[in-house]
């Protein structure tokens, strides 16, 4: 699951969350091992949802109209798939689905072609060059399945993309850039990569700190990837990778200038913004930035003898699943701040803009200096689950707003899976305006849509999420 969102208080009653029940179907996994599996899905030209769902034994394949009444559905023995799980999705010009069966490793992949109407399917093989490339991610655009990867010994990235049974094959070239880290020493674009490993970010869902704090990620857009690289604090270098002309472009976006020497800084990419932050102990800045002008739209400063005015939320410091703890003083969240990874995560829903700002620890040894001496310790033993993260709201201007936010769709979904636990296989489709919550019931052995949407349930005056850092849990999504 996404780590619960927001920490605002608010009272509310348990029992609503559940939302609407768009409709159930009878499915009968039996026994739950490892080969249990669902996803649900939407044909992005069509706008039918497909539902895809294999136990040990067989494979459903479930069909709904745009209103999300069932249309089709095909149910045929898993055969020699015994040892693969559902890796991607596809679908063709006919509306038929493709799935894409692989090991772990992706060294083999089973192309197979599911025809609804006939009943039929046809079966290809793909095998990967693992020997030179190794797999960094997969991701499904515009009907399409794609995979990201890393050459072994060139400075390059190679996309797979994945279309009517023919695989086609760019290859991204990084040799004519530079890379430069804050001491203006070279590096190779593999040593970046090595030193700090792509992440991937999805494009359409909020994120979480734990994912934007790393220091390279790929937003996957249409016929786009957007790579970012923050491996220097000083600034942020931005890759364009277009997957319809294969052209290669970069832009660069300074940091804001900060007094103190050491200083740590993150960006994240949404919408056609950058968003960034640079942080030392004495000060924070946050700015954003239009992305093909380069121009700072909104700049926000503050040091730490000052109060942050464009919060939303308090200072808080969480450690495991603790109820976060609020830090009082500005001058010790940068202090704390100032030895974890910093990051920043936006989201959107349909008013305002939503920024979580902050750090996750650090999985290497740290020093501190404290009362002038310094201390050496294991960071990972002693304090490997404390992160400190505030929220900030912007309007459509990216100004500031004190306005207090509902909670989004996902808060609901991760409460509801929170109190339900007989819903298993969770897996999560944004559809028009609203979310479905696609899961297994394993008492009524059945498979059921839910509704969800942002904000407090009708009629409610009250939301049961007094704090949801006390319900966070990782729930898992089945997402290839």
């Amino acid at each position: 699951m996404k780590k619960l969102l927001f920490f605002f208080l608010i009272l509310y009653k348990s029992s609503l969350l559940g939302q609407t029940v768009l409709n159930s179907y009878p499915l009968n996994l039996k026994k739950y091992d490892e080969s249990n599996q669902i996803l649900n899905v939407e044909n992005s030209i069509t706008h039918d949802v497909f539902v895809f769902a294999t136990n040990t034994e067989n494979i459903t394949i479930l069909k709904y109209n745009t209103a999300l009444f069932l249309k089709d559905e095909f149910s045929i023995p898993r055969t020699d798939l015994q040892d693969k799980s559902i890796v991607g999705y596809s679908f063709s010009e006919d509306g038929n689905p493709t799935l894409y069966w692989g090991t772990e490793d992706l060294k083999t992949i089973y192309v197979i072609k599911y025809y609804l109407e006939g009943k039929t399917y046809k079966v290809l093989r793909f095998n990967f060059p693992v020997s030179s490339q190794s797999i960094i991610t997969t991701f499904q655009q515009n009907n399409l399945f794609y995979i990201l990867s890393q050459d072994a010994s060139q400075p390059a990235l190679g996309v797979y993309a994945f279309k009517n049974g023919i695989v086609e094959e760019k290859i991204y070239d990084f040799s004519p850039f530079t890379f430069q880290n804050r001491k203006t020493q070279f590096l190779t674009f593999n040593q970046v990569l090595r030193e700090n490993p792509i992440e991937k970010i999805e494009s359409d869902e909020y994120n979480t700190l734990s994912k934007a704090s790393k220091k390279t990620k790929a937003y996957m857009l249409d016929n786009h990837i957007i790579l970012t690289l923050d491996y220097n604090p000083n600034k942020t270098q931005v890759f364009d990778l277009n997957l319809e002309n294969h052209d290669l472009t970069e832009k660069i976006f300074p940091q804001s200038a900060t007094q103190a020497q050491r200083k740590l800084s993150n960006s994240f990419f949404y919408k056609d913004k950058i968003y960034q932050i640079n942080t030392t102990q004495d000060e924070l800045l946050f700015d954003v930035k239009d992305f093909n002008s380069g121009e700072t739209i909104k700049s926000f400063k503050v040091s730490k003898n000052d109060t942050i005015r464009f919060k939303s939320s308090p200072l808080l410091m969480q450690r495991d699943n603790e109820k976060p703890k609020e830090v009082k003083k500005t001058s010790k969240f940068l202090q704390r701040l100032s030895y974890l990874d910093v990051g920043l995560s936006v989201f959107k829903n349909n008013q305002n803009i939503l920024v979580t700002l902050g750090g996750n620890p650090r999985m290497e040894q740290m020093y501190y200096a404290i009362n002038d001496q310094m201390y050496s310790f294991n960071y990972t033993q002693t304090f490997h689950s404390e992160s400190v993260f505030f929220e900030t709201t912007l309007n459509n201007q990216y100004d500031f707003t004190l306005i207090q936010q509902q909670p989004l769709a996902m808060d609901n979904i991760n409460y509801f899976l929170d109190q339900n636990k007989k819903a298993t296989l969770p897996n999560v489709l944004k559809f028009k305006d609203f979310y479905i919550l696609g899961y297994y019931d394993s008492t009524a052995k059945q498979y059921i849509m839910r509704r969800f949407t942002d904000g407090f349930i009708p009629n409610e005056p009250t939301n049961p999420i007094i704090d949801k850092a006390t319900f966070s849990k990782s729930f898992s999504f089945d997402k290839p």
